[in-house]
């Protein structure tokens, strides 16, 4: 194994969306529920994530859609207040992998997003070599284009990469492309895959 891949929301830094949604709904006249459902999981979201759409159309579109009535930036900054703690274990880890391992961090994402996160997080952020986003990258985990734009920054074939997330479709979509991988359900497993890969010796 020469690089390692890790995702960023709820591996090395925690989120929920319903901080932005609760929040974001005291500026609207629709319920909580129904404002998260069209800010999440929706198909406004993926062409955001995949960067199909500026963020100047998404905020437009959202505020169409969410009936969502405050100042653009209220509504950017209301939006991006998702992310409340880095994953202190993971984090620890880091420095240790980087003496012998290329990492990078890939995560979906969109641009208001990514200027919330990353000076957020700098401190976790710093050992990785390069930070690859779906909004920069034109395609979402787990979609190929994706880890096709991440192979271009491993620095070694597919079968020497080990990728890392939260979520198992990401996961298989990971080992679609030819890389190892392995889903993050808490610390412990993931020191005890790492430990039986031959990456930590403990």
């Amino acid at each position: 194994m020469k690089s390692i891949i890790f995702d960023f929301g709820n591996v090395i830094g925690f989120f929920d969306h319903r901080r932005a949604s609760t929040r974001l709904a005291e500026h609207s006249d629709l319920p909580a529920d129904v404002l998260h459902a069209v800010l999440w999981g929706g198909q406004l979201e993926d062409d955001y994530e995949a960067g199909r759409i500026s963020t100047a159309e998404f905020l437009r579109r959202i505020r169409e859609q969410g009936r969502i009535c405050c100042p653009d930036d209220t509504l950017s900054s209301l939006y991006s207040d998702i992310f409340y703690a880095a994953n202190p274990d993971v984090v620890a880890l880091l420095p240790r992998l980087k003496a012998r391992y290329r990492l990078l961090l890939a995560s979906n994402t969109n641009d208001l997003h990514a200027k919330q996160f990353i000076p957020q997080f700098a401190d976790a952020l710093r050992p990785f070599e390069a930070l690859l986003l779906s909004h920069e990258a034109g395609a979402r985990k787990p979609h190929l284009q994706f880890f096709q734009h991440c192979q271009r920054f491993a620095g070694c074939p597919p079968q020497e990469c080990l990728f890392i997330d939260d979520l198992a479709a990401n996961v298989a979509g990971a080992r679609s492309h030819g890389w190892h991988a392995i889903q993050y359900i808490g610390f412990e497993d993931l020191r005890n895959q790492l430990t039986r890969l031959g990456i930590l010796d403990f």
